[in-house]
């Protein structure tokens, strides 16, 4: 949810002050894009991955700051609900073996907060969207203890002027239609983020390639099909999240005001054009301001943090959001791709990183582009139809139309996520392990999402009801992904 802030509430005279400080900060931003010296000799990758808590009953259970003080690991961190946290890995360059020992480090940490939190009676499950969730979770005392939830909370609440509404339908006719008085949906929603850094000049490829590229991820990826009881999208997470934090009223979007959850409107040509855009279309929600005088810091030689304005950027929920950040004392930007829900397992995680990165890579560095090819709302449809569909999804691409997304990535985007991961330097062996599980999802039609639906609708034949079918399944689910086997080779019961 971004960095920690001091207030909850926020004057008019506080709320111009951060407009013109934004600003300040975004030409300072465009000089430096011009004149500074960014670090990407050695691009580096990171990962972020949310995580459920659940009691015995695998139901969310509300104890992550209990959970955070025995893991008392820095790598582990509070996220909005009181039933999630979440892990970050830190930062490394992609080449090699690194992709392998990523697996088993990730492999480790996991065992040990689950073994630690086991020890006040929680599991962890990594998950899109924790099926067992209810709506008696989203009453009481369900946010974490940090001043920046509530503030978020109460700022979103206020710009909107009335209560969040969500209105899904799912494939099978099951339909959600509710309204809440919190962010307490949008915490359901647990993601993975992959970081690339990049060059500043390089980013808007970056962008571009990524956009077009998020139908496939979540084709591939769908992870999360039950929301409060009701079968909805393959990856609900999608319009759970857009709907819980979108600040118009009705009225707004009749005027076509942009949501705070984005896909965007146009393919860039600089990482400058989506900070420009954050100042131009999006009001401040946390208006917090610092004393630093970016322009002096420049002038005399440092590097500005730009507090506001990554502030500013951290409550624009892009699917792919820019990132300016320091290290080792160098600026830096980064691509962050929010399009993927957690789960199921580890080697599934790092098969869709793998499939990312790759196809990403070359998709990136085409002579002729595939933006130059398709326009910006035919890769927003097949954002929308991958995360609907899931692997059934049809999906457009230029030069072969429409077809179904299975066909779309083993015949064309696998091979160019091999090829970039060639081009990455990963070892035969990481490629192999990594993309045989991007191509057995495709072979066998199942990720996580078809195995959740395929197993609810099994225990349901049996007569079991779906509160208790959900629970059985996440209770299956839990074995295995701690066995840390591909979903698609999971049993059905």
């Amino acid at each position: 949810m971004g960095q920690d802030i001091e207030s909850i509430t926020y004057t008019r005279e506080q709320r111009q002050r951060f407009r013109q400080k934004v600003h300040l900060c975004l030409d300072v931003f465009e000089r430096m894009l011009a004149y500074s010296q960014f670090d990407f000799e050695r691009p580096m990758t990171g990962m972020e991955i949310e995580l459920n808590l659940t009691g015995s009953d695998f139901r969310p259970k509300m104890d992550n700051a209990l959970v955070l003080e025995r893991i008392a690991d820095p790598e582990y961190q509070t996220e909005l609900a009181r039933y999630n946290i979440e892990f970050n890995v830190k930062p490394r360059e992609l080449g090699g073996d690194s992709m392998l020992s990523l697996e088993g480090d990730l492999r480790a940490s996991l065992n040990r907060a689950h073994e630690t939190s086991a020890e006040v009676g929680s599991k962890i499950v990594m998950v899109g969207i924790l099926p067992t969730v209810t709506l008696d979770d989203f009453a009481g005392d369900w946010m974490s203890a940090n001043a920046r939830y509530h503030a978020l909370n109460d700022a979103m609440l206020g710009a909107r002027g009335e209560d969040v509404h969500l209105d899904i339908e799912g494939p099978t006719g099951e339909h959600l239609e509710r309204y809440f008085d919190s962010l307490a949906p949008e915490a359901a929603c647990t993601s993975m983020q992959l970081h690339l850094q990049v060059a500043p000049l390089s980013f808007a490829d970056h962008w571009n390639a990524a956009q077009a590229l998020a139908g496939a991820q979540l084709a591939l990826a769908a992870n999360s099909p039950f929301f409060l009881g009701k079968r909805l999208w393959a990856e609900s997470r999608i319009p759970v999240f857009s709907q819980a934090v979108d600040t118009r009223s009705p009225e707004l979007k009749n005027q076509g005001v942009r949501p705070r959850v984005w896909f965007g409107e146009r393919w860039i040509t600089s990482i400058f054009d989506l900070f420009e855009e954050n100042v131009r279309y999006f009001p401040a929600l946390l208006p917090e301001t610092t004393d630093e005088d970016p322009s002096a810091v420049l002038d005399a030689g440092g590097v500005p943090a730009l507090a506001e304005m990554r502030l500013h950027n951290g409550t624009v929920y892009r699917w792919n959001r820019p990132i300016y950040d320091i290290g080792g004392g160098r600026p830096h930007v980064r691509v962050e791709n929010r399009v993927l829900p957690a789960g199921p397992t580890i080697v599934d995680t790092l098969a869709n990183a793998a499939f990312y990165y790759g196809a990403l890579r070359m998709l990136a560095q085409e002579d002729r582009p595939v933006w130059s090819r398709m326009s910006f709302a035919a890769a927003e449809d097949n954002f929308l139809a991958g995360a609907r569909d899931g692997l059934e999804a049809k999906l457009y691409w230029p030069g072969r139309g429409d077809l179904p997304a299975t066909e779309l990535i083993l015949r064309h985007l696998l091979p160019l996520a091999n090829e970039g991961l060639r081009d990455w330097g990963v070892s035969t062996e990481a490629r192999d392990r990594y993309l045989s599980v991007i191509e057995g999802r495709c072979l066998t039609g199942v990720n996580g999402a078809t195995w959740q639906t395929a197993t609810v609708a099994a225990l349901e034949e049996r007569g079991i009801p779906r509160e208790e079918a959900l629970r059985q399944m996440v209770a299956t689910y839990s074995e295995h992904m701690h066995a840390n086997t591909p979903v698609h080779t999971w049993p059905m019961p």
